[in-house]
């Protein structure tokens, strides 16, 4: 049974870890899988069909407890506990509710003090009594008749004192005072744990593609930058195709992970007649996890030759090993007319493959379908993936209509060719 440490409007936790509101899903899933052995039978809950209109819920069900995700930025927006028996809370160090000790009203009153009139959910029979950040569900199913209340009393409000004696139903921690409009905060400072996160990421293009990315970087620490919180750093850098791995370094640090190619699995839809030759070294990525961001280099060169953005949306295949990619990437639309023009629409992560091929007004080719894999294990229980070449970038989409990722080519700058302007100008 877990003894857990309630913070309103914060997190709820202990002295080993902690869930606190504004942290990245990933890093909740981590606690979770380094706890494996005490907290069990946990469930990912999630719309297949539309992901972006529901809340991603990770469900303790052995706990009693859910982490209620925020559907476009991933952070923890609530924090419920649904079953009150099924663990201990205390608060300022003292429980409120344990095997010996019942989460009645006059326990949370003791634990928490004065605060508004309850206020009586008839449809639920629930009385809510709200603190700001937390807020407490009581159950009437004791009393064999709804309590009697005006609706006009204290000033508008349909509330009333809660009976003696009722018993915590559900408890929620959040930010602000309300509920129902609360949102995901920022990333706290001690979720950054060293690394930096992506604000936004923006693809800079010319006519014929993609010429590299903008990022927007937050990170935690010393050094030059806007700041947007206490210990919160601002900080924008850009990456080119034809960029050095040392160029790469400087602007975004060490990735997570560097991984070789072994094998290319499209080499057999290239125009190339030389694709079956296999060359004596392997192109390798940087992996920036946290960033969303996987970036290639040729093996030979060590220039950046290829860019991945990720999504993370709930029922891909690489589902949790990347942070979303809040990409915006600028498409050419051609007008035809006497006079041939163009005109540009931004695609962002959000944004459906149906809604970009109506916009396009173009018949594509049929994509390619990318069944993905493990070696060890031949099993893919998301289905395949479909991918459209448009522009020099590859969409891969999937069955919902959402894209999962987005690959950016472009011809890498010769030795003899100058790095773009822009790229001077980190902020």
């Amino acid at each position: 049974m877990l003894d857990l440490e309630v913070v309103p409007e914060r997190s709820l936790g202990n002295e080993q870890w902690e869930f606190a509101l504004g942290m990245p899903l990933a890093q909740a899933i981590s606690i979770l899988q380094k706890h494996c052995r005490i907290i069990k039978n946990v469930q990912v809950l999630y719309s297949e069909q539309t992901p972006l209109s529901h809340d991603l819920i990770l469900n303790l069900t052995q706990d009693g407890i859910k982490l209620l995700f925020d559907a476009t930025n991933q952070r923890l927006k609530v924090i419920e506990v649904y079953d009150l028996s099924k663990g201990k809370l205390k608060y300022c160090g003292v429980h409120f509710n344990s095997q010996a000790i019942a989460p009645t009203i006059e326990q949370i009153d003791q634990s928490f003090g004065a605060t508004h009139p309850g206020v009586y959910n008839a449809a639920e029979q629930l009385f809510h009594l709200n603190f700001r950040g937390l807020s407490f569900s009581f159950q009437l199913d004791s009393w064999n008749e709804a309590p009697k209340y005006e609706p006009n009393f204290a000033m508008g409000l349909a509330s009333l004192q809660i009976p003696h004696g009722a018993m915590v139903k559900r408890m929620h921690i959040y930010t602000g005072n309300n509920l129902q409009e609360t949102r995901a905060p920022v990333m706290p400072w001690a979720c950054f744990l060293g690394n930096i996160y992506a604000d936004g990421v923006d693809v800079l293009r010319d006519q014929a593609g993609p010429l590299g990315l903008k990022l927007r970087l937050l990170t935690a620490g010393c050094g030059p930058g806007v700041m947007t919180d206490a210990k919160i750093r601002t900080i924008e850098r850009n990456i080119f195709f034809g960029d050095s791995c040392q160029d790469v370094l400087c602007a975004l640090g060490s990735p997570h992970k560097v991984f070789y190619k072994s094998e290319d699995k499209m080499k057999i839809h290239s125009p190339s007649p030389h694709k079956q030759v296999s060359s004596k070294c392997n192109d390798y990525f940087f992996n920036y996890f946290t960033l969303g961001v996987d970036i290639l280099f040729d093996s030979t060169t060590h220039l950046v030759k290829k860019f991945v953005l990720h999504t993370n949306f709930p029922g891909h295949y690489n589902f949790n090993i990347y942070h979303r990619c809040d990409f915006k990437i600028p498409l050419v639309i051609k007008k035809e007319g006497a006079v041939s023009q163009t005109e540009d629409c931004i695609l962002t992560t959000y944004n459906k493959w149906d809604q970009i091929q109506e916009l396009l007004d173009i018949l594509l080719e049929k994509p390619v379908v990318l069944h993905r894999s493990s070696s060890a294990n031949n099993t893919n229980p998301f289905g395949s993936t479909f991918c459209f070449g448009l522009q020099r970038m590859i969409f891969e989409v999937m069955q919902n209509n959402h894209i999962a990722s987005v690959t950016l080519y472009g011809a890498p700058r010769t030795a003899s060719q100058a790095r773009p302007e822009s790229s001077s100008s980190s902020h």
